[in-house]
């Protein structure tokens, strides 16, 4: 894979990641205006646990529209434009949008089954009301498997952290990968859902790969 990102043709606005952005910003909006309203969509948009009353299968990808705050959702759409451009561009639209719903669910799963093997245990004795208080939102986990197929696709291209100093993108990634891993595994920050990050990375590594796979088997057949 290349390098380098060719811009002869480059279009700096793909059409998914456009798209992505509007619909976030919707949500966004909408949060507040039915906030003022007395309609919490966090509850209703937001993804609970899969045993909580609240619980609903559309939250598996509403939840992905959904930010807490001004800055979760500027930092995860800038990234997504940053490192989902790029991809696009290469990938098309439709293998895009397939891999940011699937990396997203996946990061989803992964984040509550981590939650499931901390309180299994208990959950006999935890009134189902109490459940509702796991609910996560945010796109973090789409976008760091964008991340990592940003790292994939151009490996030695320089991402400028704080905009000053370079490093190549598959450092970057790997640093980024075993921070999300020690920040989950000893509970720092609470409140971020570290193992959706490193779920939607991992989903993200498996689907790359099986293209990869499905895209060579494809081209010796037509040779």
């Amino acid at each position: 894979m290349s390098d380098q990102i060719e811009l002869g043709r480059y279009n700096v606005l793909p059409t998914v990641v456009k798209n992505l952005l509007i619909i976030n910003g919707i949500f966004y909006l909408a949060t507040y205006v039915m906030k003022m309203r007395g309609i919490d969509l966090y509850q209703i948009f937001g993804l609970h646990f899969f045993t909580a009353p609240d619980f609903h299968w559309w939250q598996v990808i509403t939840y992905m529209f959904m930010h807490g705050n001004f800055g979760h959702l500027f930092f995860n759409m800038f990234s997504l434009w940053m490192f989902g451009a790029a991809v696009e561009n290469v990938w098309g639209e439709k293998r895009f949008l397939l891999y940011y719903i699937i990396t997203g669910v996946g990061a989803a799963a992964i984040h509550y089954l981590i939650v499931y093997l901390q309180i299994h245990d208990s959950l006999a004795v935890i009134p189902p009301a109490d459940l509702n208080n796991f609910n996560i939102v945010g796109a973090s986990g789409a976008v760091f498997a964008l991340l990592l197929a940003f790292g994939m696709l151009f490996p030695n291209a320089r991402i400028y952290v704080y905009f000053l100093l370079p490093i190549k993108a598959k450092w970057f990634v790997i640093i980024y990968g075993v921070l999300e891993l020690m920040y989950g595994v000893t509970g720092t920050s609470d409140g971020v859902a570290h193992f959706a990050h490193l779920g939607g990375m991992i989903f993200g590594i498996i689907l790359i790969l099986y293209w990869r796979q499905k895209d060579k088997r494809k081209m010796w057949t037509n040779y």
